[in-house]
């Protein structure tokens, strides 16, 4: 394990050293190739069985979805999970207060959202100092990444912290690269360009393919805007993570109004003062709107001796013709969710019986609707499952 690292250092000194011009990006794209592998190796063994980093943090996934509460030592983490849920998580005036996971359920919407608040993460995780190995092993199982921050040290503690996260493969906010990459068998490599990108050639592809001892594969890259980063991605998308981030600054009690209305506008941020109480239920909606759940309700559309009707079970309710759904128990599913997943989340052998489903609410073109498997629902919609 130490041997690990000290390659990667000599490999980051390496690059600090190597200037950045057309001759030498080649030789960079090779250098970030090895890195991305070797740091993917750091991480292998966390929670791993006999490995010698230490297992992570032994915490089931519960609920609807899970919120993984990031951030520097004493920034307010633990204060505000006591605040939204039920848990009371140690929290004190100094550093290191949190020494393993604490988990907590934020019921919000008809929805259970599981709050798990880490320790503190310090500058050098990704190499495994503190319990940054476990920190990372857990966050990277969350829906959504709240990273806390002193409002009063903003700068410095968000670079460090997206900083430790990028170099374990979790890309905060983005998208996986529009690259296609298909490993075969034999026949070469075959590399094509929808559209010719700024920033990466054919050469610079090949090189890196051939550094991983990828040698027959096909790659299509339609993206104009991809780098070598971004291939080096694709390539390692087994230890690539996306997740959605919200930026929450705490402590804003302690800057002036102008400062404060400007960090409020930044993207994919909210502003809360957990010692004055203030802003912290705007948090919670803003966390409901980053993880994207829908809320849905069951109930039964008609009575009938041709059809029978599929029980939702003791937990969801049916109707009868002409009775509403009790609006107080809702089916939480992913925003692009169809009526397939729908199937899913009430009972895996529902669609081997299904027949159509009827639907209301802003999904529907008309009310009801008779529509198929693929039908995508919206929030607050109302469907009845009709079996065959």
């Amino acid at each position: 394990m130490v041997n690990i690292t000290e390659k990667i250092k000599e490999i980051e000194d390496e690059m600090r050293r190597t200037q950045k011009n057309k001759a030498t990006e080649y030789h960079l794209g090779l250098l970030k190739g090895k890195l991305a592998r070797l740091r993917a190796q750091l991480l292998e063994p966390v929670g791993g069985a006999g490995s010698g980093g230490g297992a992570g943090f032994d915490v089931s996934k519960s609920g609807d979805a899970r919120v993984a509460l990031v951030g520097f030592p004493s920034v307010g983490k633990s204060t505000f999970l006591s605040k939204i849920t039920k848990t009371k998580s140690e929290a004190a005036a100094y550093s290191f207060t949190t020494l393993t996971a604490i988990p907590g359920v934020l019921e919000y919407g008809g929805a259970e959202i599981q709050i798990l608040d880490l320790p503190g993460i310090i500058e050098g995780a990704s190499e495994g100092k503190g319990r940054g190995r476990q920190v990372i092993s857990a966050a990277k199982t969350s829906d959504l990444i709240l990273m806390v921050l002193d409002a009063t040290k903003r700068a410095e503690q968000r670079a460090l912290l997206e900083a430790e996260l990028d170099a374990v493969g979790i890309r905060l906010n983005k998208e996986p690269p529009n690259i296609y990459l298909k490993i075969k068998k034999a026949g070469g490599m075959k590399i094509s360009f929808a559209t010719p990108p700024k920033n990466l050639d054919e050469k610079m592809v090949y090189n890196v393919l051939r550094d991983y001892k990828i040698l027959n594969c096909e790659v299509l890259v339609r993206d104009e805007n991809a780098t070598i980063d971004d291939f080096i991605d694709v390539i390692m998308k087994d230890h690539r993570k996306y997740i959605r981030c919200l930026y929450v600054y705490n402590k804003v009690d302690s800057i002036g109004l102008e400062f404060l209305d400007a960090l409020a506008r930044e993207p994919y941020t909210a502003v809360m003062s957990c010692e004055l109480d203030l802003g912290v239920q705007d948090v919670v909606e803003r966390i409901w709107k980053e993880l994207r759940l829908m809320r849905l309700y069951t109930k039964r559309y008609d009575i009938s001796m041709t059809f029978s009707f599929i029980d939702v079970s003791d937990e969801y309710h049916v109707y009868r013709k002409g009775e509403d759904p009790k609006f107080d128990e809702a089916l939480i599913v992913r925003k692009d969710s169809t009526i397939e997943d729908v199937c899913d989340q009430i009972h895996r052998t529902i669609k081997d019986t299904f027949k159509y489903a009827m639907v209301w609410g802003a999904s529907a073109r008309h009310v009801p609707q008779r529509v198929g498997l693929a039908h995508l629902v919206a929030d607050e919609d109302v469907v009845s499952i009709v079996a065959k």
